[in-house]
């Protein structure tokens, strides 16, 4: 299994109870980037794979001690299973991001409702 996450919002920060546990349950690999557009959802961002786009999210890659056991708590926390409200806010996909030693491979949650009405944050 992946065992390589790409973070870029309330996961980063240790004081979020969540982002506590992913670093105690993690090494940080480097920081990285993402393809993506970021939107406003309130309380925390979220970003939105942009195909051909030019946005970059700028965030950090962590290498997970137990995969399996991180990213199950972590699908609570962003909503993301069957078992959660449908259609689920976040979704949790492989990707490649852009790190100094080139492309690699990576789990990452992406938003996964209409960004119509959202607005836009600037990427770094």
């Amino acid at each position: 299994m992946i065992d390589l996450l790409f973070v870029y919002g309330t996961l980063r920060d240790e004081k979020n109870n969540y982002g506590a546990f992913l670093h105690q349950n993690s090494v940080l690999f480097g920081t990285a980037k993402l393809r993506a557009s970021l939107f406003d959802l309130g309380d925390y961002p979220g970003a939105v794979i942009n195909d051909g786009g030019t946005d970059e999210v700028q965030g950090i890659l962590v290498k997970m001690d137990d995969p399996e056991k991180v990213m199950g708590v972590l699908d609570i926390y962003e909503g993301f299973g069957i078992d959660q409200p449908q259609p689920n806010e976040f979704v949790r996909i492989l990707t490649e991001v852009e790190t100094v030693q080139g492309h690699v491979l990576c789990w990452v949650y992406v938003y996964n409702l209409s960004v119509e009405h959202l607005r836009p944050l600037l990427v770094q």
